[in-house]
């Protein structure tokens, strides 16, 4: 009996937030596949998804939200990876194409990766599709280089608990997604005397974008999408 194929799983990464800043493979993927998936929030916003629509055409697409806790317990993380694998899994399983829209790069603090082990170890086929790393564009909308020939660049969670130690290595430091522990961070690089190093963009490329070259007046930011250089 001829094995029936199986549906490809795609992590697509569609850019920090500017829908130009995606790429062109990108957008053939996006297209050709019939269901797209994309994290949704409580409130019901699928940002990587919205963000796909301004440049690809998603017309008669089967849309799949997937729902992951903001909860730091693994247990709890762990059962929504499982939950959003299983309802991926069921599309794949009837030979359809899944592409996974992702903010930025999907190598990068990305849900798609934790779903991708778990449909692998099931013998299912996955592949990520690179986009803009929001790191990236950040530094861009600065005018910051993030590198020269013999500096190292290091990107850290900036709602870990190691930061700190980090902001102590050589060369550029970024600290990601810092918005929830932002007056922490902020403490702590004025403890360090590293507010006219740090610059920082909110929302980059979205609706409430915010740009500040340092932060030296400690303003205020309580956004998830929140990506300070420290350079």
């Amino acid at each position: 009996m001829e094995q029936k194929k199986l549906g490809i799983f795609y992590g697509v990464g569609v850019g920090p937030g500017d829908p130009e800043l995606m790429t062109l493979k990108a957008v053939r993927i996006l297209e050709h596949c019939p269901v797209l998936a994309a994290p949704q929030t409580a409130s019901g916003e699928m940002t990587a998804l919205n963000i796909a629509k301004q440049a690809a055409n998603l017309n008669g697409k089967t849309l799949l939200p997937l729902f992951f806790t903001m909860s730091r317990d693994k247990q709890k993380q762990q059962e929504a990876h499982q939950k959003a694998a299983e309802q991926v899994k069921a599309y794949l399983e009837q030979g359809q194409d899944v592409a996974m829209a992702i903010l930025g790069d999907v190598s990068i603090f990305s849900t798609y990766c934790y779903l991708m082990e778990l449909l692998k170890v099931e013998g299912f086929c996955c592949e990520m599709i690179p986009g803009v790393p929001s790191f990236c564009a950040v530094a861009a909308r600065l005018n910051r280089s993030l590198t020269t020939m013999n500096e190292p660049l290091h990107i850290l969670p900036g709602g870990g608990k190691q930061f700190e130690d980090g902001l102590q290595l050589t060369g550029t430091k970024i600290l990601m997604k810092a918005g929830k522990n932002y007056p922490k961070l902020l403490e702590t690089l004025e403890g360090n005397q590293l507010l006219s190093q740090a610059g920082m963009v909110e929302n980059c490329g979205l609706e409430g974008e915010r740009v500040f070259e340092t932060l030296e007046e400690k303003p205020q930011s309580s956004g998830y999408f929140t990506t300070i250089v420290i350079s």
